[in-house]
């Protein structure tokens, strides 16, 4: 059976021998904020593959890095941050193509910067 990326499959006990850490680990990184797993409607945490490779990550910064959890939070807010910038120049940079490629726009280039013209 296949399930996508982001859907909560993975019990606490099984992602905790995935990945060789304890349960209660697991939970405090849910107490500080970090991850935040589905629920069952028992309760029970269920965890995605999402989960799991963020998981790694923490894992990543706190055993190879040094850095604790307050600075893993920081870290993983700029990172979600910088994603989301990424996905919003990607699609400006797409829209822009379109353009260009439409010759909607006029694209002029000096030795300054680039300033886009719209033809009218």
């Amino acid at each position: 059976m296949h399930y996508s990326y982001d859907e909560p499959v993975y019990l606490i006990s099984v992602v905790a021998k995935i990945l060789e850490i304890h349960p209660q680990t697991l939970r405090q990184y849910e107490k500080e904020g970090l991850i935040e797993p589905g629920r069952t409607d028992g309760k029970i945490r269920l965890y995605s593959r999402r989960d799991i490779d963020k998981i790694k990550t923490i894992l990543r910064l706190t055993r190879d890095m040094g850095v604790n959890l307050a600075g893993v939070d920081i870290i993983l807010r700029l990172k979600e941050k910088l994603d989301e910038l990424d996905k919003l120049n990607f699609e400006l940079y797409s829209k822009l193509n379109k353009k260009t490629q439409n010759n909607d726009l006029t694209i002029k280039k000096n030795s300054y910067d680039v300033i886009i013209f719209s033809k009218k």
